[in-house]
């Protein structure tokens, strides 16, 4: 039986779709079909999407009277579209790939339905209980057609599908797409219901063994005319188009074939019955030919199924089992024998029948078995890794990592083995040059690569490698490996206590170079550098990296030392501890600065304070990404270091003004607001700039919740960071005698540069001294004169409300700096709602209203639990509420602009009006007329629908209007508690198209 009219119906009333004229369609049909009567070729493939049209106007439900949605008509119009929707079918020889690819499920299932009562298949009745051979055979192919699509469908539902990128977010759209999907359920439901009656049904057909029909458009039009006229044609055996037994006979094969492989999955004996009919199939193509007017089969698809079912139906029977390396493969994976596994590998090896990824695929299969606890597979999983090394060594290809990781303890055994792997996988009298030279260069590495000289003489002492290397190859490589055996070192040179390291084995410069580059521990990076100062003395070692990099202002102090060793070992510790800093590698960034702390305390004060004011910068850095993180306060120790630090009074020592500004910024985010106002030496708040930022910020920080007049240090830091956004202009002269006007962005005018500030400010992570700074900045945004729409912010009021000046600020970098500051904030806190008002002003005022939109509303859903509680009015201020309405208004979400009038204290009743007259609207309209709590503007709604004569969405407001809580006369509370229950889902309908 057939998926349920009731499927049917839902997948076709569901579509709305304004019906173009029935005669259009006729007219555009009747010419592609001229064209195949009259066999003219045509350019273009026959309009697919033609079907859905016809059936879509056929199957559109009706309104009556009383406004009740009634069942489509079953009049002569909605029939002829039927009809014209098979005529395209049959255009296309009923081609199922063909359909299947252009026509979803439900469109192509109402389809074949429409073929089952047109070919007078009695509705209600099983398919399996119909007696194939004694129907008419048009009837007979239409039964096949429907039962060898529900198998087809339900096989391709079992293939993972890959996920269309989903356009801009559209209620009404996102309806019919989740429409049609519960369709499609519901429909592959009742098919996998019916799977086994379509199975006999299909089992059935193989047994018929004559030519059958499918209709036509000849046939199509015999059976729309009187039935006086028809005179029993189409029930003739000749009516339609003749499809061969044996085409019926391979089509049906193969569909069985895949609907039993896909069932093997749960019931394996059922693979027999899959191999069967591919394998009918395969011999049918080939008796027959594959081309055919009917059907066409994917010939590469059919063989791998054949293989495939030959490796899952392998039994005990050598036969079988020898058929090809895969089931071999398969047969020793499943059976355990693991050393017949490696045998296929070492044969394979010779000749390279196996692919790449499946001998991988193989790999990684036994190295889950040895994960999951049987030991025993390790040395199995070693053989298969050597085997496919040697394999990828022959071809070219990058040896695995595995091997290297399996290797990196080798033994007698596993030497044995690979030597074993290396001969039995080239024949030197057959093999070329190029096989000889890749396998030379293996086993040669493969010796530089190991330390134990027992092993690299085991493989040089090979046959295979005394054939493969020349004399002089082998006595190069000897040579290098003598190099590396260890010897005694002569020196008796007097050595003072600090050098009194024993020197290691002798080896080149080149490589001890590597190592030196390599490595972070500082007593092994000293003993390399006491080899090579022993090896030659001409060489400044601190040069051999360009990623070593010292601070000009430690550099010259550093290079200064006489003694060479030393200055190249200060110099590369302290290199290696920065950069090790600069990747957040805080502990051997430690070590190496107290490796040379301790050094250089014994000759140089100067650097020895360096390296104390580094490790304070070192042990910031490391508290901040530490404990600080999670919001555990600085020790003591440190908070006292800081400020010793900021007051220290030793002359002449070389100092980074980053380490001053991170001990700034460290006291500002732990709130050190007291000691930066009132104890910060004056002469270091005149000498260092960001000591005075500092204080500044700290002390407006703390009269913030003061009144306005104490708030004096509020405008000095206003004075200091306009002049720092300042440019100072240049006049010139130019060639024609005109006099320009030159601005330099980065004025010298202020205690700072712009970028020195944002770095500085991009440091602090304390809300409010973030707060503070970025409402000045936001206050100053909004103090030009051409501004159009001023940006909120919080503590906005505390800043002077106009510039004597304004041509000397450069507001073009002000602005950028704001959205900087906001952008740097919310990495800081994504949930604090003042900055998300700011970041929404920012996108209102640059005209990405989509984008404003989305931060208003993430605004209003971090303070109310996803708009579950009420969002505050401060959050939410008329201002607020006026842009989101004017954003909607600009996107044409004009019933989003009506609702929102509602969240005003005082209802904007003319804006709400102007927008519902609107008709281009491009949200969802009447959809949201739940959301909506004021009677007059719901009132306004029925009387412009009834004047439109909207019939449909008139019911729709006057049922919005009707609701009980809704009614005047009910108490305050109940008519508030209704409001805001609408005002909740309509945000987070919002939210969710907008986040």
């Amino acid at each position: 039986m057939s998926a349920e009219a009731a499927d049917r119906e839902a997948a076709t009333s569901s579509r709305p779709c304004t019906p173009p004229q029935t005669s259009w369609f006729e007219f555009v049909l009747e010419e592609a079909l001229l064209e195949q009567h009259l066999q003219k070729p045509s350019p273009d493939p026959p309009p697919v999407q033609l079907i859905v049209q016809f059936l879509e106007q056929a199957s559109k439900p009706s309104v009556n009277e009383q406004n009740q949605v009634q069942p489509p008509p079953d009049n002569k119009r909605n029939r002829i579209l039927k009809l014209l929707a098979l005529k395209v079918a049959a255009h296309l020889k009923w081609d199922l790939d063909v359909l299947e690819k252009s026509l979803s499920v439900p469109v192509l299932n109402m389809l074949l339905n429409e073929l089952l009562c047109i070919s007078k298949v009695p509705p209600g009745t099983k398919h399996v209980d119909v007696d194939l051979s004694s129907l008419p055979p048009t009837t007979a192919m239409a039964i096949l057609l429907y039962n060898r699509w529900a198998i087809r469908t339900i096989v391709q539902s079992s293939f993972p599908v890959k996920q269309v990128k989903p356009g801009p977010p559209q209620l009404n759209v996102m309806n019919h797409i989740q429409q049609e999907k519960e369709l499609t359920e519901n429909i592959l439901k009742v098919l996998k219901e019916q799977a086994a009656d379509s199975i006999l049904v299909l089992e059935g057909a193989l047994k018929l063994n004559k030519d059958l029909y499918v209709h036509t458009i000849r046939t199509l039009d015999l059976l729309a005319m009187e039935p006086g006229m028809v005179n029993g044609e189409t029930e003739s055996s000749t009516a339609g188009l003749k499809i061969s037994a044996e085409e019926i006979q391979c089509q049906v094969c193969y569909d069985l074939g895949a609907i039993y492989f896909q069932q093997g999955s749960t019931n394996v004996a059922v693979h027999e019955k899959a191999k069967e009919k591919f394998f009918k199939t395969k011999e049918l193509i080939a008796k027959n030919g594959s081309s055919s007017l009917h059907f066409t089969i994917d010939e590469e698809r059919l063989a791998g199924y054949c293989q495939a079912c030959e490796v899952l139906t392998s039994s005990s029977d050598d036969a079988s089992q020898q058929a090809t390396p895969y089931s071999q493969i398969h047969s020793c994976l499943k059976s355990g024998k693991y050393q017949d596994l490696v045998k296929i590998f070492l044969e394979d090896n010779v000749t390279l029948s196996l692919p790449e990824q499946f001998r991988q695929s193989v790999l990684r299969e036994l190295f889950q078995k040895a994960q999951q606890g049987n030991d025993a597979l390790d040395e199995v999983c070693f053989k298969v890794c050597v085997c496919n090394t040697i394999c990828d060594v022959l071809q070219g290809r990058i040896i695995d990592i595995q091997f290297c990781q399996l290797f990196l303890k080798p033994s007698k055994e596993k030497i044995d083995f690979l030597l074993e792997v290396c001969s039995g996988s080239i024949n030197l009298e057959n093999a070329s040059e190029e096989l000889k030279r890749r396998m030379a260069a293996f086993l040669k590495n493969l010796c530089l690569g190991m330390e134990d000289l027992q092993f690299v003489f085991m493989i040089s002492s090979h046959e295979l490698f005394i054939k493969l290397l020349k004399d002089e190859e082998r006595k190069l490589l000897i040579d290098q490996m003598r190099k590396r055996s260890p010897r005694v070192n002569l020196c008796t040179k007097p050595v003072t206590s600090f050098y009194d390291i024993p020197a290691s084995a002798s080896v080149n410069i080149g490589q001890l170079e590597h190592q030196l580059i390599l490595s972070v521990d500082p007593w092994r990076i000293r003993q390399i550098l006491i080899e090579l100062h022993g090896m030659t003395s001409e060489r400044q070692f601190w040069t051999i990296s360009n990623k070593w990099e010292v601070p000009n202002v430690y550099g010259s102090v550093i290079l200064g030392i006489k003694d060479s060793l030393t200055r190249d070992l200060v110099y590369i510790l302290m290199a290696k501890g920065l950069h090790c800093c600069a990747i957040k590698d805080f502990v051997h960034a430690k070590q190496l600065f107290a490796a040379c702390l301790e050094l250089v305390t014994e000759f140089s004060p100067k650097l020895r304070q360096v390296m104390l004011n580094e490790m304070l910068l070192l042990d910031i850095y490391t508290h901040e990404a530490g404990a600080g993180v999670s919001g555990e306060r600085p020790p003591s120790d440190l908070i006292s270091r800081v400020r010793g630090y900021l007051e220290m009074r030793v002359p002449d020592i070389p100092l980074r003004q980053v380490i001053a500004e991170e001990c700034v910024a460290f006291l500002l985010n732990w709130c050190e607001n007291e000691y930066l106002t009132m104890q910060v030496p004056l002469p270091l708040v005149q000498t260092n700039p960001y000591v005075k930022l500092g204080q500044l910020l700290a002390a407006t920080c703390k009269e913030l919740p003061g009144p306005k007049e104490s708030r004096r240090t509020a405008k000095d830091l206003w004075e200091v960071v306009v002049q720092i956004c300042s440019v100072s202009n240049q006049h010139k002269r130019g060639n024609d005698g005109r006099v320009s006007l030159i601005k330099h962005r980065e004025s010298t005018l202020g205690i700072m540069y712009r970028s020195e500030l944002l770095s500085f400010i991009k440091k602090l992570r304390e809300p409010l001294v973030l707060t503070t700074i970025l409402s000045l900045f936001v206050k100053l945004h909004n103090v030009r004169e051409d501004i159009v729409n001023d940006i909120a912010a919080e503590h906005i009021s505390i800043w002077p409300s106009s510039i004597p000046n304004l041509q000397s600020v450069d507001f073009e970098a002000v602005a950028i700096t704001v959205k900087e500051l906001v952008s740097y904030a919310l990495t800081i806190n994504a949930n604090n709602h003042f900055w998300l008002i700011i970041q929404a002003d920012i996108y209102f005022a640059t005209n990405q209203y989509s984008a404003a939109l989305h931060y208003y509303l993430q605004a209003g859903a971090v303070c109310s639990d996803f708009f579950n509680k009420m969002v505050p009015p401060d959050v939410y201020t008329d201002q607020v509420i006026k842009r989101m309405i004017k954003c909607c208004s600009l996107l044409n979400c004009h019933t989003q602009v009506a609702i929102l009038c509602q969240f005003l204290r005082e209802v904007d009743y003319k804006t709400a009006f102007k927008a519902l007259q609107e008709q281009n609207s491009h949200d969802a309209m009447d959809s949201y007329y739940e959301y909506i709590w004021d009677v007059t503007i719901l009132e306004y709604l029925t009387y412009l629908h009834h004047k439109r004569g909207e019939t449909d969405k008139r019911q729709i407001a006057i049922k919005a209007i009707g609701q009980t809580e809704l009614n005047a006369s009910n108490p305050e509370e109940v008519l508030q508690l209704a409001a805001q229950r609408r005002k909740k889902k309509f945000l987070q309908a919002m939210a969710k198209l907008y986040f």
